[in-house]
């Protein structure tokens, strides 16, 4: 499964992009109060060394802060797409089956970014990036097509697409 670079771009739907927007205000407004007023109460009461509710409550903001960034990121590369037509062509947005060659085995996999999937918690599919190796040997392919890509360990291996339908 490959994660996305630093300057590579998130396809989404609009939905998700809204979502992502939605859960960032969240975090920056009532959540980050929340925690600092967590924090005000814990040293109000004394000593910090020995207080469990001081330390909760600042992992819980390096948490958030984390997740802030993140989303700040996330939003930063988005690319807001429609999508995709289901007209068997694989592209981003599209749940993808594939079979390697010489195997009869299919595998199902999500062809964009992670944050799609978190729509539909329910739906537990690996994600490949339009970048990887694997995404962008298939990209503008349709089912019944052939593609090569080359491993990580320089071994050459060979798909055909089984399916592709948007997500």
């Amino acid at each position: 499964m490959t994660q996305p670079t630093d300057t590579e771009t998130i396809w989404v739907t609009q939905e998700a992009y809204d979502r992502l927007q939605q859960e960032l205000q969240h975090l920056k407004g009532d959540v980050r109060a929340d925690i600092t007023a967590k924090i005000a109460a814990a040293r109000d009461e004394g000593d910090l060394k020995e207080n469990g509710g001081y330390h909760a409550a600042r992992e819980e903001q390096g948490k958030t802060e984390a997740r802030i960034r993140q989303l700040e990121e996330m939003l930063r590369r988005a690319e807001v797409g429609e999508k995709p037509a289901d007209d068997g062509l694989v592209e981003a947005g599209m749940k993808v089956t594939i079979r390697f060659a010489g195997d009869d085995d299919t595998e199902t996999f999500l062809l964009g970014s992670r944050e799609l999937l978190s729509m539909d918690s329910a739906v537990d599919l690996d994600v490949y990036s339009p970048t990887s190796p694997l995404g962008a040997a298939i990209v503008g392919k349709k089912v019944g097509d052939t593609a090569s890509y080359d491993a990580p360990n320089g071994s050459t291996i060979t798909v055909d697409v089984v399916a592709a339908v948007p997500f």
